[in-house]
């Protein structure tokens, strides 16, 4: 019998004054059962950093041709394609070749700087793709405020970005 996911409702409030964007967004997460709080919790840090109308969740970790955000304009073309990991090389010469912009959220410690090596060569060919690193602390740290049910507020300043609920602030550090 096949796992199902598990849906998380978020509450999302991001006040961004680095792009003037300012917008509360009522999300619902489908968390596919191999997927963890602290992956789940960097997709949502992905979707507040690039927060917009059109910007849309991927069907999940199961479906290979799609990414775990995504922002299409009205043609259907990609504008942004956003990943959370480390996707494979093959995968993101792909994602170059779809999309206008191409954004990986890197998080893992020193499995992700071994994999920021080997796709080395394919980040410097391709003028479209950036990698966005965050440090094991932050991301674990956003994995404690995982909740079935979240209030979360996203701030983003001079590049900097703190997540808080009700209780807890995390300051995120991208590289």
């Amino acid at each position: 019998m096949a796992l199902k996911a598990t849906i998380f409702k978020a509450s999302v409030q991001v006040s961004d004054t680095d792009r003037n964007y300012y917008q509360s967004h009522a999300l619902t997460i489908a968390r596919h059962p191999s997927e963890t709080d602290e992956r789940m919790m960097v997709r949502l840090l992905a979707f507040a950093l690039h927060a917009h109308e059109a910007l849309e969740f991927g069907k999940g970790l199961s479906t290979d041709d799609e990414p775990d955000l995504w922002h299409k304009d009205l043609t259907g073309a990609i504008q942004l394609w956003i990943d959370v990991g480390q996707p494979d090389e093959k995968r993101l010469r792909k994602a170059c070749g779809r999309a206008s912009e191409v954004v990986v959220y890197s998080y893992g410690g020193s499995g992700a700087a071994m994999w920021r090596e080997q796709v080395a060569d394919t980040l410097a060919r391709s003028r479209n793709l950036s990698i966005r690193k965050i440090a094991v602390a932050d991301s674990q740290a956003m994995a404690k405020l995982a909740q079935r049910s979240m209030d979360l507020t996203y701030t983003v300043q001079d590049g900097q970005v703190w997540v808080a609920d009700a209780k807890n602030t995390v300051q995120v550090a991208l590289e």
